[in-house]
């Protein structure tokens, strides 16, 4: 009996998804993006904080720190993430994003923790809609994707 020939990379999949990347390219971004994001992330926040000033010690260590705990935290919700419900994984995400936001925007000089928040708030709050409609979308109520 006759086996079918493998379907070469990037050839449609019956179920209509593309498969662009193969499995080693997935867990090697899994481990990438997080690390890439948490060096600009700190990179942007020790900016914010020197506005413009010398780069000290105490600058680029900032910036590391924070780059590092984003980094920690971003790894984290890639794990834990996709093994709660829609809601709570759409909340996860924007949880993140907002607070991100928010203590980068608070590292300028005179933003205020107001304006700070509000934005956190927006952010989190668009993120949250977004990805809540993406997860709604893609995923029956119990969080297995949709074929």
């Amino acid at each position: 009996m006759a086996h079918a020939a493998p379907r070469p990379r990037g050839m449609i999949e019956p179920a209509g998804t593309t498969d662009v990347f193969g499995a080693r390219t997935h867990r090697v971004a899994k481990v990438v993006l997080p690390v890439l994001l948490g060096v600009v992330y700190g990179y942007w926040v020790a900016a914010n904080r020197r506005y413009g000033g010398p780069i000290t010690v105490e600058n680029f260590l900032f910036g590391f720190f924070a780059g590092l705990v984003f980094s920690l935290l971003f790894i984290a919700l890639l794990a834990l993430a996709p093994k709660v419900r829609r809601e709570l994984h759409a909340v996860l995400w924007a949880a993140l994003s907002g607070s991100a936001l928010g203590f980068l925007v608070i590292q300028a000089p005179s933003p205020g923790v107001l304006r700070s928040t509000i934005l956190g708030l927006l952010v989190a709050a668009g993120v949250f809609l977004t990805m809540f409609y993406r997860f709604y979308t893609q995923e029956d109520a119990t969080g297995h994707r949709l074929k």
